[in-house]
């Protein structure tokens, strides 16, 4: 049986890896802590196996005010975790970092796309990858994971303002784009293979199919039983208009599909499925 430890106890990846973990009691035992203040610190890290760092700042907006905020947690929190982590003996750490390291809205993504984050999010994620794949080593294993778009009930982000959009416009725009997106538990799954495998290494979990922002938005209205109609008519001026709100929503921004290992085993559920299981 390995022993878990995920930081980021009221997280949305925390929590949805502890319950998805949890259906293994036999090969899996798991605890979970908050960082929010100082007391981890003197917590025993030498009884685990592995440390699933998954706590930090997004999902808010960013301010001069509170760009501190997001290196003080996304980095150096992180790091700080990991140093932690290898001291007290720990032999595999895995760090949620994201695709905002690249700092590009659209096109496509591949093994030599360089990292130019743009915003204190992707900045400080990139920052604390840096410091922490410098520590890994045959006794202690990194795991950096990449994701695209995390979605599932209950998430937070750019799918529940699709949803939104999907139920209440009266016509949405038919828009044939591409984008990675990655299902909670697909992420769940690809999370226990790593461990399973005792991995290392630069990772880019997503579906196994990209996804059409006009085609998620169909089949969110058609769970709820909602008339949903698409048009052509605003193809043209949304193709025109460079704002990063209209990128991310139509965009095309995938990773290159020879990025990604382990995709036939971790996605074990299609993407039609996983709109129904989060809408549901």
């Amino acid at each position: 049986m390995k022993k878990i430890l995920i930081t980021g106890a009221s997280s949305y990846v925390g929590k949805s890896l502890e319950k998805w973990l949890g259906k293994s009691p036999d090969r899996y035992s798991i605890d979970s802590i908050s960082l929010r203040n100082d007391t981890w610190k003197e917590k025993d890290f030498s009884e685990y196996d592995v440390v699933v760092h998954v706590a930090g700042i997004a999902h808010i907006k960013e301010t001069k005010e509170n760009a501190g905020l997001y290196y003080r947690v996304n980095r150096d929190l992180a790091n700080e975790t990991a140093i932690k982590a290898k001291n007290d003996g720990v032999g595999q750490f895995i760090f949620l970092s994201s695709m905002s390291v690249y700092g590009i809205e659209t096109g496509v993504i591949k093994k030599d796309t360089p990292l130019k984050a743009k915003n204190n999010y992707g900045k400080s994620k990139l920052q604390a990858e840096e410091l922490i794949s410098t520590m890994g080593n045959d006794s202690f294993k990194v795991a950096i994971l990449r994701p695209p778009m995390i979605y599932g009930k209950g998430c937070k982000g750019n799918y529940p303002r699709l949803a939104n959009l999907a139920l209440r416009l009266p016509v949405f725009p038919n828009i044939q784009n591409k984008r990675s997106m990655i299902y909670i538990d697909n992420l769940c799954e690809f999370v226990k293979l790593l461990i399973d495998d005792f991995s290392g290494g630069l990772f880019f979990p997503q579906n196994t199919e990209y996804v059409c922002t006009s085609e998620m938005a169909k089949m969110i209205a058609e769970t709820h039983g909602t008339n949903f109609r698409m048009t052509n008519l605003f193809n043209l001026l949304l193709g025109q208009i460079r704002i990063a709100t209209i990128n991310k929503v139509f965009g095309d921004l995938v990773y290159e599909k020879s990025m990604t290992e382990y995709q036939s085993t971790y996605n074990v559920y299609e993407f039609e499925t996983t709109i129904k299981l989060t809408e549901q």
